[in-house]
């Protein structure tokens, strides 16, 4: 199949890189998050090309799979644990160990697993792995940028697959029988010269798309563990895990000597917003990334920097003990409700930023079924990538309503939240039928006063409205 990029003679990795994210941004090829730049894509088409994994011989055989955090390989994972086999999945940007191994509930369900196999089901549902682990790796799914079909491979540029391989071959987790696959878009398979593959390096055995499976017969050799004088004491100093393996190494009598420049040698396209914002997350109490976060570095987009925190949530429809805790914000009784009334009442982050963004695009989740938990919406949320500045939870009326920066953050929400179900229901997503900037009560405020068993929910219902969003109470 000929590429459907064209690589020019001499081109650098950086070329390549821009030149594989500039068309699938083009083409309109990538689900969220976008811009695709500098990140591994989440391309449109991942869970099919990850559904082939279950077709690979050398998976059925598998025991032990250590999958990337990526997005773009979530169904990878999935598809992993409903093999019930042993998934590991690297900690975000090695800050804080090598791998987690993911253990799901006892008898999970097939909802369960996704969860388990999301970013955020990678924090709940994990126990970490440590260098002197035991631990034999059958197979492992990496992201790519670009790929060959003679098995060369490219990464966002960071060096983190290279680094997670040759860690586990220092500790004797994978060796030559080890098999490497990756998931990409039919479009980021390009043609790879071999001169600017290098030694640390990681190739691939297949490739999966959502159109075909390519066995690339690689005859290149992977990591066979971790290159020193590739990495300076800035590197180690942001990843522990390699001081230790560093220290353990030197214990063994193995050269260990850094190197004294970057190890980057050419021009990196990213800019330093990432850094920004790893600055603001404590203040913002932002939840790690996969990660999302994860290996994949985020931008610092608005609206991305505001699906990583979790959303502002109402709980209009609990009645009197709404009430009761609406009573003690107010009067802020105690350290905790305090902290409660600092955010959510005198101006917190996600309410102060939704008020003072002209133009809030309001999105609709109805059909919601009874007995869904708030806390499941806002992991559902987050899997999707569409986490909003605020988020109105009316459990009891079935419904739900997402604050959003704009018209555009608006509708990429929606895109992302096609086909959403809780708990095996569908659930209908769409703009909200009016966006209400002014405290006039909504349609739903001028009915018929319920029966005098839910005169209490109403009434908790109107309180909040009126003192925090009183524009989200239309339907």
């Amino acid at each position: 199949m000929e590429p459907l990029i064209k690589i020019s003679q001499g081109a650098t990795k950086w070329d390549i890189r821009q030149k594989v994210w500039d068309y699938i941004e083009d083409k309109n090829l990538a689900n969220f998050p976008r811009p695709v730049h500098n990140r591994i894509p989440n391309f449109k088409g991942a869970i099919e090309a990850c559904n082939r994994l279950a077709v690979l011989q050398e998976f059925k055989s598998s025991q032990t799979v250590k999958i990337n955090p990526d997005k773009p390989q979530q169904q990878a994972r999935l598809v992993t644990l409903e093999a019930h086999k042993t998934l590991l999945v690297p900690t975000p940007r090695l800050r804080s160990g090598l791998f987690n191994k993911i253990v799901p509930p006892q008898g999970a369900n097939k909802e369960q697993l996704r969860i388990c196999s999301s970013s955020q089901g990678v924090k709940e549902f994990s126990v970490p792995i440590g260098l002197d682990a035991k631990v034999k790796v059958d197979l492992v799914v990496v992201g790519s940028v670009a790929v060959s079909e003679k098995g060369f491979r490219i990464g966002k540029g960071e060096g983190y697959a290279d680094l997670e391989y040759g860690m586990m071959a220092s500790m004797g987790a994978v060796d030559e029988s080890t098999v490497v696959v990756t998931v990409v878009h039919d479009s980021q398979v390009v043609d790879i010269s071999e001169e600017i593959i290098e030694s640390h390096d990681l190739t691939v055995d297949y490739i999966l798309t959502p159109s075909r499976v390519i066995k690339t017969n690689c005859l290149s050799p992977k990591p066979q563990g971790i290159i020193w004088t590739k990495l300076d004491t800035a590197k180690l100093e942001k990843m522990p895990i390699l001081k230790k393996l560093l220290t353990l190494e030197e214990q063994a009598g193995k050269d260990v000597m850094l190197g004294t420049e970057p190890p980057a040698t050419e021009p990196p396209l990213r800019n330093d917003h990432p850094k920004r914002q790893n600055r603001r997350r404590p203040r913002q109490k932002a939840r790690q990334d996969t990660q999302e976060d994860s290996n994949e570095e985020k931008s610092v987009e608005p609206v991305q920097n505001t699906r990583r925190n979790p959303p502002r949530v109402r709980k209009e429809s609990r009645g009197s003990e709404g009430e009761d805790v609406e009573r003690r914000r107010r009067k802020g009784r105690g350290g905790g409700n305090m902290k409660e009334k600092s955010s959510e009442e005198t101006g917190g982050e996600g309410l102060t930023q939704s008020k003072s963004i002209p133009g809030v695009t309001t999105v609709y989740l109805g059909g919601i079924p009874t007995g869904v938990r708030v806390s499941a919406l806002k992991i559902a949320l987050r899997e999707r990538e569409a986490g909003p500045l605020r988020l109105t939870w009316q459990g009891a009326q079935h419904r739900a309503f997402l604050d959003y920066s704009d018209q555009q953050a608006a509708e990429k929400a929606l895109e992302a939240l096609q086909g959403l179900s809780l708990n095996g229901q569908s659930v209908q997503a769409a703009l909200a039928k009016s966006q209400r900037r002014s405290k006039k009560p909504g349609p739903s405020n001028r009915r018929p006063k319920p029966a005098a068993a839910t005169a209490a929910t109403c009434d908790a219902e109107a309180t909040s409205s009126k003192s925090e969003a009183p524009e989200k109470t239309e339907q």
